[in-house]
């Protein structure tokens, strides 16, 4: 077959592969039942009228009782589990249109990753049973139906996966200073609802809010930018601290928008995990830089402080222009744009003597030679033809695949995202799922240094990642291993607008 020919993923795979599993597997024996439900709901976020939202509710129906709680009155769930653990949800959507989650960051077969393949209809049940494999860290999960991922998660469909194992012995905060934070931005009308993409009047649930003439199709080819500031849920958060040292797991669940996180007094951040857990020691940056769908764990100690003291997170100023591609202008909150995030008000003192280890557990170098296309590495070109964005000038196709996007299971790669061939310059979050990645380098074009320079101080590189951030004019290669898992998986740009234009691609992975 010609290189770069399309192959029909259904021709390559056996039927019995690509049923839905509407029903639990005798043989499986979970440690962990869960239910989940996506439900419409109104939550009170601002005084006056509820906001309507497309919410995840959900009971733990066997297992530990605590493996499942919600932030800000059923905001966002918050699912944790071990590694070595067997998990069963059951997913049933109450939506008025198909659904279906994506369990980012983690590997699981192909046929429980959440592709939009797999979307059920209103009423339907779908049933994820599988191994956690993944060592500890903070992944997320999400819907993930064709053309359709950016309204979803807007409205609400997102929530944390929290792994723990051993590998985390090393006196980390625990318990409630371990605090997951999903940072959003919102519009909102007079009457708390949320808006999305220049949508009409009443067109919140259905295709219409697709609409919005000349500026809706410029939103939805830019990304889609909200001029109000969620911290889990609610506007204007202030997180009740004590004299102690906390984790704080920052999830960048934005649709969009790129952050800038750095403390207003100055002092320096400590990251201590990226992506797919801890780093092999803690950093220190200025800044961290999250674009859509990282997360980064920090730890931040508030002793000494006095009661009273309130220590605030902004996002700083950097050359948005370049990350938006110029063309976004009249935008009450542009993307570059110095704003607050949160603060963190220390309430009450508490007796603690927390260390910062000095290290955690080494992780494995990095070795391009283990490429088996280690001097020809895989590049994947973000291109824009006919107002839709593509890989190498292909956009999705629900079941297409190239020879070019087939691997083999068990081997190591490099792949290289070039975002330096596009006639539209843009910032695009890559994130390629069923993998944890290393970056190996980076590149950017000398006309454009300045700008990425803006924001590359920030970047934390050094740990296992599932979504790279690339700027216009930079090249980024990654070395990934492909497990056992075989199957039709995607990878694609997690600005959401710019996943449902055609910013997405399967690759299939072959014995």
């Amino acid at each position: 077959m010609a290189a770069g020919s399309v192959w029909p993923f259904a021709a390559l795979v056996p039927p019995d592969a690509l049923a839905q599993p509407a029903s639990a597997n005798s043989g499986f024996v979970p440690d962990l039942i869960v239910e989940l439900r996506a439900k419409r709901d109104t939550l009170r976020i601002w005084p006056g009228p509820t906001t309507r939202v497309w919410r995840y509710d959900g009971r733990v129906v066997a297992g530990d009782p605590s493996a499942l709680s919600f932030v800000a009155n059923g905001y966002a769930p918050i699912l944790r589990v071990r590694r070595g653990q067997k998990i069963r949800i059951n997913f049933i959507n109450e939506l008025s249109e198909p659904t279906i989650i994506h369990w980012h960051g983690l590997t699981v077969p192909a046929a429980l990753d959440g592709h939009p393949r797999d979307a059920i209809g209103t009423g339907r049940r779908y049933v994820y049973e599988f191994e956690v494999r993944n060592r500890a860290g903070t992944y997320w999960f999400h819907a993930h139906p064709d053309g359709r991922t950016g309204a979803q998660v807007y409205y609400g469909q997102a929530g944390f996966l929290l792994v723990s194992d051993e590998e985390e012995a090393f006196g980390l905060p625990k318990g409630e200073h371990d605090m997951p934070l999903m940072i959003q931005d919102r519009r909102v009308d007079a009457d708390n609802q949320f808006v999305y993409l220049a949508q009409r009047a009443g067109g919140m649930m259905g295709r219409g809010m697709m609409g919005g003439g000349m500026s809706g199709m410029m939103e939805r080819m830019m990304g889609f930018l909200g001029d109000r500031i969620l911290v889990n849920g609610q506007p204007d958060y202030v997180l009740p601290v004590a004299t102690r040292a906390y984790r704080l797991r920052l999830l960048n669940g934005s649709n969009s928008r790129i952050y800038k996180f750095a403390r207003r007094d100055g002092v320096p951040l400590t990251v201590i995990g990226t992506d797919g857990g801890l780093l092999g020691q803690p950093l220190k940056r200025p800044y961290v830089t999250l674009a859509p769908a990282e997360r980064v764990d920090l730890w931040i100690d508030f002793a000494g402080q006095p009661v009273g003291t309130d220590i605030a997170l902004d996002s700083l100023p950097f050359d948005g222009d370049a990350a938006m591609g110029g063309m976004m202008g009249g935008l009450t909150l542009p993307m570059g744009a110095h704003f607050p995030i949160m603060k963190f008000r220390v309430a009450r003192r508490e007796q603690a003597h927390d260390q910062l280890p000095p290290k955690f557990k080494p992780l494995p170098p990095i070795r391009a030679q283990d490429a088996i296309n280690a001097t020809q590495p895989r590049t994947f070109g973000i291109t824009m033809g006919m107002m839709t964005w593509g890989i190498n000038g292909r956009r999705f196709q629900m079941d297409g695949v190239t020879s070019s996007e087939t691997v083999r299971a068990g081997t190591t790669e490099i792949w290289e995202f070039r975002n330096d061939e596009s006639m539209m310059l843009m910032a695009h979050a890559m994130h390629v799922h069923n993998v944890q990645f290393r970056v190996l380098d980076r590149s950017v074009a000398a006309d454009l240094a300045a700008a990425r320079a803006t924001l590359s101080g920030g970047y934390v590189d050094e740990g296992w990642k599932d979504t790279v951030l690339v700027m216009p004019g930079e090249r980024v290669r990654v070395l990934m291993h492909f497990g056992s898992y075989t199957g039709l998986f995607l990878y694609h740009c997690h600005m959401l607008e710019h996943e449902d234009t055609g910013l997405m691609r399967n690759y299939l992975i072959r014995t």
